[in-house]
């Protein structure tokens, strides 16, 4: 038990609260088709929790994917089974009810948010969240001892017991339970919430890309890009970006993860702005783009190895604004 944990023993209903918490929480799972970006989510689970991590509700359904299930060995969902079910855009308003003025926490909270997104964004509709919380990040903000950061090892480390793995309202029920306790280490320690954006999609295609060749994931992916050969870029590497300061001309900037704008158009823009787009990230990257540095990737795993300067998308966008010229000149 870390210190934190203990500390959070003597929290009670009583004991003061940090009043910049959220007010709720909306604890879910989702599993899926697959992994990839045109994968379908098979079924969701929220528990909804109230300020204080206190279990008020919870909430399962079953979703058809319209399309082959994926890795049935892994969720254990059959065709047969969803057949019935509903469709996504049907159980979206009672989704959504349920993730109202709350923070989405999730483990790898990344994952579940874009499928979600996505989902919301092919029936025309948005998810009523503003933010995100990962139990991932939490866990290390708490430095809680854990020899990975799987469920189950935070399960473990809480004494929760896991009936149904890969079941969605058995996770979603095994972190609401593990999340409390973190919560409350959290409140003890006046611990900083890793809190996210969620920024919803705007639209959503899953037609094939033009130029498909193969796929990705569990029956093929449209996230597939084939390979787009930029001109090399003119300008020498100046180093890496100083927070506070402008990008210059030649910089390398590398993405990770998924971005609101499609990639594509986004590394246009950096291009266009007189930036090396580099495919992979070494000690020469500078700066790193994502919008979840704790997702565990390789490249946001080397950016912290190497010190490399991290930003978000939206801080990414602003800063395109005002390169700065190779030769120094506004």
């Amino acid at each position: 038990m870390t210190m934190l944990e203990d500390r959070a023993t003597a929290v009670s209903s009583s004991s003061p609260w940090p009043t910049v918490y959220p007010k709720g929480y909306a604890v879910v799972d989702v599993e899926t088709t697959g992994l990839a970006r045109d994968d379908r989510i098979i079924s969701a689970a929220v528990y909804r929790l109230d300020a204080r991590g206190e279990v008020e509700d919870h909430w399962y359904t079953l979703v058809n994917p319209e399309r082959d299930p994926g890795p049935v060995w892994i969720h254990g969902l059959t065709s047969e089974v969803l057949e019935g079910a509903p469709l996504f855009a049907e159980v979206a308003e009672e989704f959504a009810a349920r993730l109202a003025d709350r923070v989405l926490v999730a483990h790898n909270a990344v994952f579940d948010w874009q499928m979600i997104a996505r989902e919301y964004a092919r029936a025309s509709k948005e998810p009523p969240v503003r933010q995100r919380l990962c139990t991932i990040a939490l866990s290390k903000e708490l430095g809680l001892p854990l020899p990975n950061f799987k469920l189950e090892s935070l399960a473990a480390h809480f004494g929760v017991v896991q009936q149904r793995a890969h079941h969605a309202l058995d996770d979603a029920r095994v972190l609401a339970e593990a999340f409390r306790p973190s919560l409350r280490a959290a409140a003890a320690g006046n611990v900083r919430l890793p809190l996210l954006e969620c920024r919803p999609l705007t639209e959503w295609s899953d037609a094939p890309r033009i130029g498909r060749q193969g796929g990705g994931g569990y029956g093929g992916s449209s996230s597939w890009r084939p390979a787009r050969k930029r001109p090399a870029c003119p300008y020498p590497n100046p180093g890496r970006y100083e927070p506070g300061k402008r990008l210059k001309q030649g910089m390398r900037v590398a993405f990770s993860g998924d971005t609101s704008t499609e990639r594509d158009l986004l590394e246009d823009r950096a291009t266009e702005a007189g930036l090396h787009v580099a495919t992979s990230l070494s000690r020469l990257t500078s700066l790193l783009v994502t919008n979840d540095p704790d997702s565990g990737t390789s490249k946001t795993a080397k950016a912290r190895q190497f010190g490399t300067p991290v930003v978000d998308e939206a801080a990414f966008g602003q800063l395109l604004r005002d390169v700065e010229s190779a030769d120094g000149e506004a």
